[in-house]
């Protein structure tokens, strides 16, 4: 996906996020860090500036939330959680760049019920690559790309990478990114 595919997937998202509220009072929108929150503020932007409508909006980090975080050998790298606004009998729509094992998702359901106690949440993605070991699956996807283990999916936002796009990467380049980056 380009730039313009991704213009167009956000728009496609504020209106469906619209779409069952006759007043979207009750609607806030959470990214998930990191990426993810940089694709809700899209979204929110698109649905102040095009629709009309102001959408409350939150940060959150689940790195704590996660059953691997002790697991590793480095210092987890801890992102601001930030929720302005009450989470009781909100109507919350998750977001985040690439769906996978669900893993992340189910960590983020235990962080937001440790806010308040939510109406609903749904969950979005802009990339759903399968592979899942926990049943939990997307309100709104951007697009699926099936994949292999050995693949990657890169989101890529203008905010922290210069460009706007999703790339598949083969295994070997993905452990040849890791390497020359210092993660190997």
């Amino acid at each position: 996906m380009d730039a313009e595919d991704l213009n167009r997937t956000y728009l496609r998202f504020a209106h469906q996020f619209l779409e069952s509220y006759d007043d979207p009072k009750t609607l806030a929108i959470v990214g998930m860090q990191t990426r993810g929150v940089y694709m809700a503020k899209r979204i929110q932007s698109v649905m102040a500036s095009e629709l009309g409508f102001d959408i409350d909006f939150g940060a959150l980090d689940v790195t704590f939330y996660r059953d691997d975080f002790r697991t590793k050998l480095k210092m987890p790298d801890v992102k601001v959680t930030e929720i302005p606004f009450d989470l009781f009998d909100r109507d919350v729509i998750l977001v985040d760049d690439v769906l996978y094992t669900g893993r992340t998702v189910r960590s983020a359901l235990d962080a937001l019920m440790a806010f308040g106690r939510p109406r609903r949440i749904q969950f979005c993605c802009m990339v759903d690559r399968g592979h899942r070991e926990l049943p939990i699956a997307p309100d709104y996807v951007g697009v699926q790309i099936p994949t292999y283990a050995s693949e990657e999916v890169r989101v890529r936002v203008q905010e922290l990478d210069g460009e706007d796009a999703v790339y598949l990467v083969d295994g070997e380049d993905a452990l040849s990114d890791k390497l020359s980056e210092g993660e190997g």
